[in-house]
C-alpha cells in the first residue's frame, strides 16, 4: 500500500508542478475533493467520532492547510527535482518525535537509514540556483518539510483513535478520514491561496486544467487513502520512511516528463534518500 501510495503522491505533484500555477491547480483539486466529501456525508458515520477525533483533525487540518500552501509556493519557485526530495525527507526527522510522543521503538539500523537520508539531502540543497529565488526556494521547501512532519504525526493519532472505536459506517475508516482531513485542510489553504490570486488566474486555470485537477484529486484520494489505512497498524517513522520511495519516481518523472535537467548531484542526493529508506524499511 505504501509503495502504491509513493508512486501516486510523485504523479500527484508532478501534475501540480506541470500545471503552470501551482496555487491555483490546488485551489481547483482542493475544491473538488471537498465537494465529493459533502456528496458523501450521509455515509461518514460522523456521530461516531468523538471529541478528541475532532481536536485531532482540527490541528491536522492546520498542518495540512500549511502544507499544501508550502507545496504550491515551492513547486512554483524550485525543479520538481531539486524540491521534491527535501520534501520527502520526512524520514530524517519524524522519529526524533514520533520516539518520545507514540512510544515508537527505532533500531540502530533504521537511525543508519534517516542518517543516509539526511546526508542525501545535504547533497541536494548545494544543487539549488543561486540567487534569491533559489534562497527562497529552498526556504519554502523546508517549510514545507516542518508542515509534512506534522501532519505525519496528528494523522497517526487520528487513524490510531479511529481504529480503537467501533465502526458502523459504510465507507471505509481510512476514506472518511481522507475527506475529513481533506476538508479541514483546505479550510486553512484556502484563505492563504485567496491573498496570492486573482478572479482571472483561477479562470484561467479552470479552463485549462479542471480535467487535470480533477485526475489530481482522484489520485490524493487513493494515494493518501491508502496512507493512512497503513497508519492504522504501522509505526508512523516507518510508513513514511517507505513513502519516500516517491522521491526515485519523482526523479524520473521531472526528467522524461517535465523535461528538467537533473545532475549528477541531484541523482546521488536522490539514490541517498532511496538507500537510506531501504535500510529502514528492510532492516528497521
Amino acid at each position: 500500500m505504501v509503495m502504491a501510495s509513493a508512486l501516486l503522491h510523485a504523479v500527484w505533484s508532478a501534475s501540480i508542478k506541470g500545471s503552470g500555477d501551482p496555487v491555483a491547480f490546488n485551489v481547483l483539486q482542493g475544491s473538488l475533493t471537498v465537494a465529493v466529501g459533502a456528496m458523501l456525508t450521509p455515509w461518514m458515520a460522523l456521530p461516531e467520532l468523538g471529541a478528541q477525533v475532532w481536536l485531532l483533525l482540527a490541528a491536522t487540518g492546520v498542518a495540512h492547510g500549511l502544507y499544501w500552501y508550502g507545496l504550491s509556493r515551492t513547486l512554483d519557485e524550485s525543479d520538481l527535482s531539486l524540491a521534491y526530495p527535501i520534501i520527502r525527507s520526512t524520514p530524517a526527522l519524524l522519529p526524533f518525535i514520533a520516539v518520545p510522543l507514540l512510544g515508537e521503538q527505532l533500531s540502530l539500523v533504521g537511525g543508519l537509514g534517516i542518517a543516509i537520508v539526511a546526508s542525501g539531502i545535504w547533497v541536494l540543497q548545494g544543487t539549488a540556483p543561486r540567487g534569491p529565488r533559489g534562497g527562497r526556494g529552498l526556504q519554502l521547501a523546508y517549510f514545507t518539510l516542518a508542515t509534512t512532519v506534522a501532519y505525519s504525526l496528528l494523522d497517526k493519532q487520528v487513524m490510531a483513535q479511529v481504529s480503537a472505536s467501533p465502526w458502523r459506517g459504510e465507507l471505509p475508516r481510512s476514506a472518511v478520514m481522507y475527506l475529513l482531513i481533506s476538508f479541514t485542510g483546505w479550510l486553512g489553504f484556502l484563505p492563504l491561496a485567496l491573498r496570492r490570486l486573482r478572479r482571472e488566474q483561477l479562470l484561467e486555470a479552470w479552463r485549462r486544467h479542471r480535467v487535470r485537477s480533477m485526475a489530481a484529486a482522484s489520485i490524493g484520494f487513493v494515494g493518501y487513502g491508502l496512507i493512512l489505512e497503513a497508519y492504522r497498524t504501522a509505526p508512523a517513522s516507518y510508513v513514511v520512511a517507505v513513502r519516500q520511495m516517491s522521491v526515485l519516481f519523482a526523479l524520473g518523472i521531472a526528467v522524461a516528463l517535465l523535461g528538467e535537467h537533473t545532475t549528477w548531484r541531484r541523482l546521488l542526493g536522490g539514490i541517498a534518500t532511496v538507500t537510506g529508506v531501504v535500510m529502514i524499511a528492510l532492516w528497521g
